[in-house]
């Protein structure tokens, strides 16, 4: 058995949303080198742009916004005359968190929230099956929830509720899409310091919460590459419904 080939992305094409950020950027680094041309979609298209460069052939920055819903077959039609085809590979990664008290917590921050982690994620995955479909190509659908889809910390009301349906919306699409030969996974990271959480770990109730984790350490976008090319490649091509959790052992230690 050709255990490299088993997990090669060549010929493959990939769109990545929130290519921007510090895990976008990874899976798009990864994905790239296991042989995929990469979409990298953000709407911060100079960070996208400068990691095309970087990348260099097979890599193009595509302006996405996937609070709006009208940019995203835009940004599909872009990629796919860029790389050639459909992207068989789409990970919707794109989020975001609103850090308050959940009695402070407004009405447009639990929008806000929603309407990235989730409505968006829902809009990407929905513009990529219906290609994938017409298409009649197979192909990956990967969504990055978290654990805290089933956990909770204080203050991050709309982030839990978001990434709790996302995992819910993962089973659904991967049962009414399988017949189409599209897989549909998640990847559920533990506490990866990026953007958007690396103040609170530098905090008192962050160290706190760091030592309750059984490996007692962050992850690191490294820790999430096998289980993305597991999910993106042939190796995984009974895999579809399925969250692989990769969080240090947080999810299963009762404190």
């Amino acid at each position: 058995m050709d255990i490299t080939g088993l997990f090669s992305l060549a010929g493959r094409r990939a769109l990545v949303t929130g290519a921007s950020g510090v895990l976008g950027a990874h899976f798009a680094r990864v994905l790239h080198g296991a042989g995929a041309a990469v979409a990298l979609a953000a709407r911060r298209t100079e960070a996208t742009a400068a990691l095309a460069a970087e990348l260099g052939a097979g890599a193009v920055s595509v302006p996405l916004d996937v609070t709006d819903a009208a940019s995203i077959p835009v940004a599909f039609d872009a990629a796919e005359a860029a790389l050639g085809g459909p992207c068989d590979i789409v990970i919707n990664n794109a989020g975001i968190a609103v850090t308050k008290p959940f009695l402070q917590q407004s009405a447009a921050d639990w929008d806000s929230v929603i309407d990235v982690n989730l409505r968006g994620c829902f809009l990407v995955g929905q513009e990529a099956a219906k290609r994938l479909a017409a298409a009649k190509q197979p192909g990956s659908i990967i969504n990055i929830a978290s654990v805290l889809g089933e956990r909770i910390i204080p203050g991050v009301a709309g982030y839990t509720a978001a990434k709790a349906g996302l995992l819910q919306l993962t089973r659904q699409m991967a049962v009414e899409l399988a017949r189409f030969g599209v897989r549909v996974n998640a990847i559920a990271p533990g506490y990866v310091a990026t953007d958007i959480n690396r103040d609170y770990f530098a905090s008192e109730p962050g160290q706190a919460m760091i030592k309750r984790i059984p490996q007692r350490r962050l992850g690191s976008p490294d820790d999430l590459t096998g289980p993305l090319l597991l999910l993106a490649s042939a190796a995984g091509a009974h895999m579809t419904g399925a969250t692989v959790t990769v969080d240090g052992g947080h999810s299963v230690n009762p404190l």
